[in-house]
């Protein structure tokens, strides 16, 4: 081992590295890498929020009634929507539905028992273990709140425990509050791609984030402390915040 000049978080830093017989760094060895498992295509639940396998006709018309309450400036970003009525967004479900990668979820307020938001897993890739977070539609119900927060730790957790090394989030480079939120979620921001994609007739420049999961167990427990009941008072005003507990784990 020894330190070589690398390039991470915009700047040249000095790294211990392995040096093979050529004089050349490598990265370390995975002996016993084998990959991560394919997500099961199944429910999560946890602090008041399961995460259901889209079921288009089930969930249509909860969803239908969540979104409607915005004034389509969630659409902005993304590269679905605004539909004109419930039917066509019902299609648009039963084509996201019938895909493998990405793998739908309709995130449910279990004390309702509606569908207020949909989230999914993509490019999920086992060889390489890497998978994303993404196509992130929260009503306004479900903006701010912590049932948005549980849906996402949720998601992370069931990502790592089926042996995922890198969870990606990407957005819009323009998207401030998708932004603020991979951070506040515990990402660390690793550079934007320019011209990554054209979206709905615009340039798109995406911002990537990541966790890995050595990163993980100490995100777990500022998910699990911000999560709990005690963090909240009568009127559900969070005591601490969870963008200072993830902080602390980036910096530490």
């Amino acid at each position: 081992m020894r330190p070589v000049a690398c390039w991470q978080g915009g700047a040249t830093v000095a790294a211990e590295v392995e040096i093979n017989d050529f004089g050349q760094g490598v990265g370390a060895e995975l002996a016993n890498w084998v990959g991560a498992e394919f997500p099961p295509h199944r429910i999560m639940s946890g602090w008041g929020c399961r995460l259901e396998p889209l079921d288009p006709a089930r969930h249509c018309p909860s969803l239908w009634q969540a979104f409607a309450a915005d004034d389509g400036a969630m659409w902005t970003y993304l590269t679905s929507g605004p539909f004109a009525d419930e039917p066509a967004m019902l299609a648009w479900l039963q084509q996201c539905a019938a895909k493998g990668d990405p793998q739908f979820y309709t995130i449910v307020d279990e004390a309702s028992g509606q569908g207020l938001g949909l989230a999914s897993y993509l490019r999920i890739d086992p060889r390489a273990g890497s998978i994303e977070v993404g196509w992130l539609h929260f009503s306004p119900a479900m903006q701010r709140t912590r049932l948005s927060t549980a849906a996402m730790a949720l998601m992370m957790a069931r990502a790592f425990a089926l042996g995922y090394r890198r969870y990606e989030w990407k957005c819009n480079a323009l998207n401030q509050p998708s932004r603020q939120a991979a951070l506040r979620l515990g990402f660390s921001y690793e550079g934007t791609f320019r011209q990554a994609r054209v979206d709905k007739g615009r340039n798109r420049d995406t911002a990537w984030f990541s966790v890995l999961d050595g990163e993980w167990p100490a995100l777990k427990a500022c998910f699990e402390r911000w999560l709990a009941d005690e963090n909240f008072d009568q009127a559900g005003r969070q005591r601490l915040r969870l963008s200072d507990l993830t902080a602390a784990c980036r910096e530490g």
